[in-house]
């Protein structure tokens, strides 16, 4: 299967997504910030990145943003339960910075397992 880069400050949904991914048979490898996230990426170069857009260190934009410039054809899902800002403010940014998709949290273990799965099929 694939190799899955899971980037997302709240331990809680890093492990939720590590677990979901796992029973499917993917790799999964996780960060708690953008700039582990690009540490990561660098050393492992995983097919498919999943990241938070509002977190400390380096937030999903910079992190978008150097990912698209090291790699463009890394698929990326954007996350975001929204913060102090509202979830479509912290996604809409996410489209044009490349994102392959973008998902709303809390969302659904069918929700994403369909995002992840067109995305490496894409």
């Amino acid at each position: 299967m694939a190799r899955i880069l899971v980037i997302d400050d709240d331990d809680q949904v890093r492990r939720m997504l590590r677990m979901m991914l796992e029973t499917k048979g993917h790799e999964v490898l996780e960060a708690n910030n953008g700039k582990e996230g690009l540490r990561l990426h660098r050393t492992t170069h995983p097919e498919l990145a999943i990241t938070d857009m509002l977190m400390p260190e380096m937030d999903g934009v910079e992190l978008m943003l150097a990912l698209r410039s090291e790699a463009p054809q890394l698929k990326i899902i954007a996350m975001s339960g929204g913060g102090r800002y509202k979830q479509t403010e912290a996604l809409d940014v996410a489209g044009p910075l490349g994102a392959f998709a973008t998902i709303a949290k809390p969302f659904g273990f069918d929700a994403m397992l369909d995002l992840v799965t067109r995305a490496l099929a894409a």
